[in-house]
């Protein structure tokens, strides 16, 4: 066994010792990732039974839910890194004073949000050039979810900032358990009361009957309860982060930290806007090729998801361990974790990509009985298994960029793919190929930007000349009148 303490105590770390590292903040990641995925799956699959237009509905929205969804936790990953520095320095009080001032930050970033995706949220679905039939659900569904948006920041940084002080199992574990929660709110708020069979007994199973609305109330309160719990573990019972019993300290953003702060996550929040720019530019590409084509769309990226999650989960322990690393100095172990990471993420989802696409068939069975949108959703899932070794390349090295603050040249690269090779791709075959070109030019792209981020990740060009404890300072935080946890 292994663990965080010897990259923070200058210990020698054998490739085994860091290859058992790897694996064991990963497999958490990894988990906490698929719950995540799961929830979504969850939903569609439920709002899948209620026909083509809800489906539609749910499928409008999906990109539109993730630019807000993305800015948000891209905000917290400003704060998380300086955690993973700091603690990696060996100076926990001040990590705790930039999680007091995460947690004010990341709120009125949130509030701001929110209020401008309530403002749209009216016209939003006609904008992406929904039709009379679905754009009425859309917009409850889409404006449900931006209401929550503060309490599902909340989510997003108590779980980086448990990530960051190498905790990956309790955020795994209230993951999975929001999953469950999800099912269950769905279970009674998408369908109505309907009589049904356990064993030879009829029973009479009560619902509210609110369809796509009740699958968007379902996930927001799972969120919910689970943000509460999260920031719980984070403020009262993370050993190296709790502020219960601490000294007072200032919830007040101060400039140093809100100047790192801003210099990590602004090129991920831009990269993640044009991103997700580029995801509703998809959505308006799809639109014109009917209910049926958008439906499957929709299905086969939640489908998808899951085997790319896994990618994301590596890459979360990958921002861990070499943020870490960093903070202490370690130059030789940044390299080391940044490699072992990406191997690992490349071997798991080329199998995750050969598990794609045999089982795409039943996948996309679990999630709608319409069968021209499973046909069609089969089709483009195939079509997508063999971009995702070099999707894992682009995903974990991004995750260890992140872990030693380089975001501006990775967010130019991502968002930069996009809009060079995947749009004009899809735009062009759209037309004459229908949703089959549109995720050919998604395949395309995803291999390009794969081949790019290894090409940098092999340059070493990532690297900071300078160490981590120039910049990991002692933070001016007086007492003040705010509470004192």
């Amino acid at each position: 066994m292994a663990d965080l303490s010897l990259i923070q105590d200058g210990k020698p770390i054998t490739r085994r010792q860091q290859a058992i590292l790897t694996v064991q903040l990963s497999l958490p990641a990894i988990l906490a990732q698929l719950s995540s995925i799961l929830m979504q799956y969850i939903d569609a699959s439920m709002v899948g039974r209620l026909g083509a237009d809800g489906a539609a509905s749910v499928g409008l929205m999906s990109s539109s839910l993730w630019l807000f969804w993305g800015l948000c936790s891209a905000v917290t990953t400003g704060f998380s890194v300086q955690v993973a520095h700091r603690l990696g320095g060996k100076a926990p009080e001040e990590a705790r004073k930039v999680l007091r001032q995460g947690i004010s930050s990341c709120l009125a970033f949130s509030i701001v949000v929110t209020v401008i995706g309530l403002a749209i949220s009216p016209e939003l679905p006609v904008w992406l050039g929904g039709t009379p039939d679905v754009t009425a659900d859309a917009s409850v569904y889409f404006m449900t979810f931006v209401a929550a948006l503060p309490m599902l920041t909340m989510n997003y940084l108590g779980g980086g900032m448990l990530r960051s002080a190498g905790n990956m199992k309790v955020p795994s574990l209230l993951n999975g358990a929001m999953c469950l929660m999800d099912v269950v709110f769905n279970f009674f708020l998408i369908f109505p009361t309907r009589d049904i069979t356990i064993f030879g007994i009829g029973l009479s199973m009560p619902g509210a009957g609110l369809g796509v609305f009740g699958a968007a109330l379902g996930t927001v309160l799972a969120e919910i309860v689970t943000a509460c719990l999260m920031m719980y573990y984070l403020l009262v019972r993370q050993p190296d982060l709790c502020l219960r019993g601490r000294p007072r300290g200032s919830f007040r953003p101060t400039r140093p930290v809100l100047r790192r702060a801003v210099r990590i996550a602004a090129p991920m929040t831009l990269e993640h806007a044009v991103f997700c720019g580029a995801q509703v530019m998809i959505t308006v590409i799809v639109a014109p090729l009917g209910v049926i084509a958008i439906a499957a769309n929709a299905f086969a990226v939640t489908a998808e998801s899951l085997c790319y999650m896994p990618g994301f989960g590596i890459g979360d322990a990958a921002t861990t361990l070499v943020g870490q690393s960093y903070g202490a100095g370690r130059r030789d172990l940044v390299v080391g974790f940044c490699h072992m990471t990406v191997g690992l993420g490349i071997a798991v989802m080329t199998a995750m990509g050969a598990i794609l696409y045999f089982a795409a068939p039943m996948m996309m069975d679990i999630m709608t009985t319409v069968e021209p949108i499973r046909a069609l959703g089969v089709e483009v899932l195939r079509i997508e298994a063999f971009a995702e070794p070099l999707y894992a390349a682009s995903i974990v090295a991004y995750g260890a960029f992140v872990g030693v603050g380089d975001t501006m040249l990775p967010a130019v690269m991502n968002f930069g793919s996009i809009w060079a090779v995947r749009i004009p791709l899809a735009a062009i075959m759209a037309p004459t190929m229908g949703l089959r070109g549109v995720w050919i030019a998604m395949a395309v792209e995803l291999c390009f930007r794969g081949a790019i981020f290894l090409w940098r990740m092999w340059s070493r060009k990532w690297l900071p000349r300078h160490p981590a404890t120039t910049e990991v300072v002692p933070i001016n935080d007086t007492p003040s009148d705010e509470p004192t946890y």
